[in-house]
């Protein structure tokens, strides 16, 4: 017969819930009985000697070894709920397999776009046209064209709203001023004589003018009744901007100009004067003529941005891809490593059934009574001084304990032994 170690190795079960050996009380006392009168009769026959109870202990294993092995309806009910676990990894190995492919699937799928948008992003620049995008060359004329009709026509709104702001909130009319009641060649330079502070107001409030424009031109981007409204908002206010400006700059000039029979300035007597009328048209038009030109200039730059912003957008899109490539690869990667793992349990939990499941409990139990039966008769039946019977029980006592601990069943906390075939 082979060694076990050269057939076995052994690994430890904490499996509670497979019953031991199927016998009737009856058998199991008859069992028990049977292996006392063994040990107690090889005591007698050895006069105890703690080396045949070593070798009695070495055969009683081998021999309970051998009846668990051919007893092979036990070994298939200690061996079920092996079985039962390997057919639930063989599921979730299916599983794995499936996610693996899925996964794949995916990653081919991106790189077949990836590749698409690579060759978009080529062939959008050899013809525009193919994605709906003017080729830019009439675009860019017209671009410049109002380009060069913005910069004047805002150099005029600068000083007119300079000269405008400035007439109305500081200056102090007189004979010689009356005629540069709209537009005063000094305001800028007297602004700044007068305070720092009053010359960066005169200064700033064009550009709010422009950021009125600017809004506007932002407004129109969107739709629905919200934006038109702001719109007619935005309107509005500039033209009572203009109006106020307008007013208090007439105003000053009918307070300088007014005599004893005047009547007192009101909105009436602005309405139908003429330079109330031209400070509006002076302003407001051509402001909103900027602002027309503005949006058609800002409108022609997008036109012309396209094919970059085309291109923008695809090499945004190729980032996100490889993110998300990057994602479905280490999810493969994860579940390859999960079916290396269940591979190798479903492999281990195969050694196991293949192999034989050793019921510890049972044999320790036939081992103490046929211990018990050998010091029994060493008590009872063999002849020796209290001294000397004394150390031979703990000589055996030694012999069973080095028995077992070469078993490696010394206070075991485990139900079964599964030794896995190799």
């Amino acid at each position: 017969m082979k060694s076990l170690t050269q057939l076995f190795s052994i690994k430890k079960t904490e499996d509670s819930t497979v019953e031991t050996i199927d016998e009737n009380e009856e058998d199991r006392e008859q069992i028990r009985i049977t292996y006392y009168q063994s040990g107690f009769a090889a005591s007698i026959k050895a006069t105890g000697k703690p080396i045949v109870l070593k070798a009695c202990l070495q055969n009683l294993y081998m021999s309970f070894e051998d009846q668990c092995r051919k007893q092979k309806l036990e070994q298939d009910k200690l061996k079920q709920p092996y079985r039962e676990e390997q057919e639930k990894n063989r599921t979730e190995l299916k599983k794995c397999e499936a996610a693996i492919g899925i996964y794949e699937k995916k990653e081919l799928d991106i790189d077949a776009t990836v590749d698409q948008l690579k060759n978009e992003i080529i062939e959008v620049k050899r013809n525009p046209d193919k994605y709906g995008i003017e080729d830019g060359k009439g675009l860019k004329a017209q671009f410049y064209i109002g380009l060069f009709l913005l910069l004047p026509i805002t150099l005029y709104v600068l000083v007119f709203y300079i000269s405008a702001s400035y007439s109305a909130f500081f200056k102090e009319f007189s004979n010689d001023s009356l005629t540069a009641a709209i537009f005063d060649a000094d305001a800028l330079t007297n602004s700044f004589k007068a305070s720092w502070l009053e010359g960066v107001l005169v200064v700033t409030i064009p550009f709010v003018f422009m950021g009125l424009g600017y809004v506007i031109h932002m407004v129109q981007k969107g739709k629905g009744i919200k934006n038109t409204f702001r719109m007619i908002a935005l309107f509005l206010t500039t033209f009572l901007f203009d109006a106020l400006l307008a007013y208090q700059i007439e105003k000053k000039i009918y307070e300088f100009n007014k005599t004893t029979d005047s009547a007192p300035y009101n909105l009436n007597i602005a309405l139908g004067e003429a330079e109330f009328w031209m400070i509006i048209f002076a302003g407001f038009v051509v402001y909103i003529i900027w602002g027309l030109v503005f949006d058609f200039v800002m409108k022609e730059f997008e036109n012309i941005d396209k094919i970059r912003a085309f291109v923008r957008g695809k090499k945004e899109k190729l980032i996100d891809l490889e993110k998300l490539k990057t994602d479905y690869i280490n999810k493969t990667n994860d579940f390859k490593q999960q079916l290396i793992a269940i591979t190798g349990k479903i492999s281990e939990l195969q050694s196991k059934i293949d192999g034989f499941v050793f019921p510890v409990k049972e044999y320790l139990h036939y081992h103490h009574q046929y211990k018990e039966g050998w010091f029994q008769a060493i008590n009872t039946e063999i002849a020796l001084a209290h001294k000397e019977k004394t150390e031979l029980l703990e000589n055996c006592e030694l012999h069973s304990e080095e028995h077992l601990s070469k078993l490696n069943l010394v206070d075991p906390d485990f139900q079964h032994l599964v030794y896995s075939k190799n």
